[in-house]
């Protein structure tokens, strides 16, 4: 027998009903390929996306999305690229603001760079805890937008409350 939750999805799913969301928004660390993509989708998943950016030049590449930091507790934060420079900083000033959920893109099987750089700036323990790595759900994603695909559904799956994958 169909529960209730399951008749309702379906109806959205058939375009009976639109989707009731909460605010949902994603901010965007760092212009980068995997970048792109996640603007992309996200907008099509009813999140407002910001991009967080401290080099202009690189900003300029993402044309038309907003570039003003919004951490409030709705606020999802994806760091797209654990090479740069700045990563230590823009992470310490993220973990300032009470952002639901706050991670950083890079291979499970290295160290995460951004633990480094965070304990060289004096940053708390308990506060580094709070970002995560790996993102998203392990679907073997090889290039930018499979990236994307996989951070999206991993937020998605953790704001629902599930486990991600074929697990219902």
């Amino acid at each position: 027998m169909e529960s209730v939750g399951d008749a309702a999805a379906c109806d959205v799913a058939h375009g009976g009903v639109e989707a009731v969301t909460r605010e949902r928004v994603l901010v965007v660390v760092f212009a980068s390929p995997v970048a792109r993509f996640l603007v992309r989708y996200a907008e099509d998943l009813g999140y407002r996306v910001v991009l967080f950016e401290p080099d202009a030049e690189r900003a300029v590449e993402m044309a038309g999305v907003t570039v003003v930091p919004e951490l409030d507790a709705a606020a999802d934060v994806v760091v797209t690229d654990h090479h740069r420079a700045e990563l230590g900083t823009a992470l310490r000033d993220v973990l300032k603001y009470p952002a639901r959920w706050i991670g950083v893109l890079g291979n499970p099987r290295h160290p995460g760079p951004h633990i480094t750089a965070l304990t060289g700036l004096g940053v708390d323990e308990a506060e580094i805890a709070r970002v995560h790595r790996p993102v998203g759900l392990n679907i073997g994603s090889r290039t930018p937008a499979e990236i994307a695909v996989s951070t999206l559904a991993g937020l998605i799956a953790d704001r629902n409350g599930r486990p991600g994958g074929f697990e219902f």
